[in-house]
């Protein structure tokens, strides 16, 4: 439970992630966590306020021996992804995290824990809180719904800040030096449809995929794993001429920055063709588990008899859903011809969503070069619109272009070695970091990321490395002792 999470070293991080996690903090949905930032800073006395969107900024005096340093803004993001299980009960409106320890690793009981940015925020309060860190002038930036829009490092104004060097900790692997994130554009096509009577003579059915393991839509695009919605309309492509299926729903995926884990449809087949329909489905589905069986060992296809829906799409209109969908582009679309085993540009097809008449596909496209973000855009965009769909771009965020001559990369590069007796990796990543957008109101700024090793983001199966913390502990500490005078 959380009183095992309290009792972790470093004790200063874990007891904050532990009171952090006791509070809801959904995207959108941040008064309460937005409040506790605010009463925590005041607590402490120190210069705290909330910002026009919502962003809340505390800044700390450095200690004595400090005081002619750099200020810092260490920056993390207080919302979290929303995710869990089909069989958990959990609402994250009302409960906060359940956690537990699993040899090196804290887990969430059948939710998302979030670690991202969790484990950010509770190291920026530990800081903040601390009485015997020497540290320069700190500036903790707390911003709000970075996962679904990165609105709160959108809305934050200039001149605000104070800092001239900004530490982002946000990443996800304890050897890793960020200096460069992807951009991001979220796509949208919708239509109506005709609802019509189900045929009397068919037979009502429900398919579930189920037991992928998801993930984040940029962080894990490159490894191949199965995307609920896209199995689903294959399974229904499939079998949607050979056996007269009509669609009632489909409901997959959920977040658009989640890689879908699951989808459910309601169908109706002739009643005629019954028993070859479920012959061709168990074959079907063998094949998909076999394509999938190294990355996805837990996937489940299940077929159940229920009881026949009233109504049904329209035929034309399902043709054309399906065809969309499969013709849409998901996963890594291009590799970064600049960096080493980057992905350059990508596309998660993160939500389809069929019901009442409406149609709804959610993209997020991604892409650390803006030109070739856009041109996937246009490319999804074209092919909804053969299927008649309404097709909108928002959220469009920048990435952040590397700069491999920043002077905070020197002194990460150099303490990493220092401490750890290796050189760390200095790399670009394919998420979407808020720098890109700070660094728009403040290009004057020297940024970086780093933080510690955390696993399976925006998916229940995310965890974060107990002793990792402790190396990121060390280390952060470390770079604040090193930073460069005024």
């Amino acid at each position: 439970m959380n009183t095992e999470i309290r009792s972790l070293e470093p004790q200063a991080i874990w007891k904050k992630f532990a009171d952090l996690n006791a509070v809801p903090r959904p995207s959108k949905k941040e008064e309460r966590v937005i409040q506790f930032m605010l009463d925590f800073g005041h607590s402490l006395s120190l210069e705290t306020f909330k910002d026009g969107v919502g962003n809340v900024i505390i800044r700390k005096p450095a200690t004595e021996n400090m005081k002619n340093r750099a200020c810092v803004t260490l920056q993390s993001h207080l919302d979290m992804v929303h995710q869990k299980n089909s069989d958990t009960i959990f609402n994250f409106d009302t409960q906060g995290i359940e956690m537990f320890v699993d040899g090196d690793w804290v887990k969430a009981k059948g939710t998302t824990l979030g670690a991202d940015n969790g484990m950010g925020v509770a190291a920026i309060m530990a800081l903040l809180e601390s009485s015997d860190i020497e540290h320069p002038p700190l500036e903790g930036l707390f911003t709000i719904d970075e996962e679904t829009g990165m609105t709160g490092a959108m809305g934050l104004e200039e001149g605000v800040l104070k800092g001239e060097i900004l530490l982002n900790l946000d990443t996800e692997e304890d050897d890793e030096i960020d200096i460069g994130c992807a951009g991001g554009i979220d796509v949208t096509a919708t239509r109506s449809y005709q609802e019509i009577a189900a045929a009397d003579n068919h037979i009502g059915y429900s398919i579930l995929v189920k037991g992928l393991k998801g993930g984040h839509s940029g962080m894990d695009i490159h490894k191949g794993l199965g995307n609920a919605n896209k199995i689903m309309n294959r399974i229904l492509s499939y079998n949607t001429a050979k056996y007269h299926i009509q669609v009632a729903t489909i409901d997959g995926g959920s977040l658009r920055n989640a890689i879908p884990r699951e989808s459910n449809s309601l169908l109706t087949v002739d009643e005629t063709r019954v028993e070859a329909f479920e012959n061709d489905f168990q074959t079907l589905s063998k094949v998909i588990a076999n394509e999938l069986r190294i990355v996805e060992p837990n996937l489940e296809i299940i077929l159940t008899k229920v009881k026949r829906p009233k109504i049904v799409m329209e035929a034309r209109a399902q043709e054309k859903l399906l065809k969309c969908v499969y013709a849409a582009h998901n996963g890594v679309y291009a590799m970064s011809a600049s960096m080493n085993d980057l992905v350059e540009t990508s596309n998660n097809i993160a939500r389809v969503l069929v019901s009442n008449g409406e149609i709804k596909i959610g993209c997020l496209t991604r892409s650390s070069v803006n030109s070739a973000k856009m041109d996937l855009a246009q490319a999804l965009k074209a092919t909804f619109e053969l299927a008649d769909c309404k097709v909108t771009f928002d959220g469009d965020y920048p990435g952040w272009d590397p700069n491999p001559d920043s002077e905070i990369l020197k002194v990460l590069k150099r303490k990493y070695v220092e401490l750890f007796n290796e050189k760390p990796r200095v790399v670009a990543c394919h998420a979407g970091l808020e720098c890109g957008i700070l660094g728009q109101n403040y290009p004057d700024i020297d940024m970086i990321s780093f933080g510690p090793t955390i696993l399976g983001a925006h998916s229940p199966d995310e965890r974060v490395s107990i002793s990792s913390v402790q190396k990121f502990w060390k280390y952060l500490q470390e770079i604040l002792k090193d930073t460069p005078q005024k």
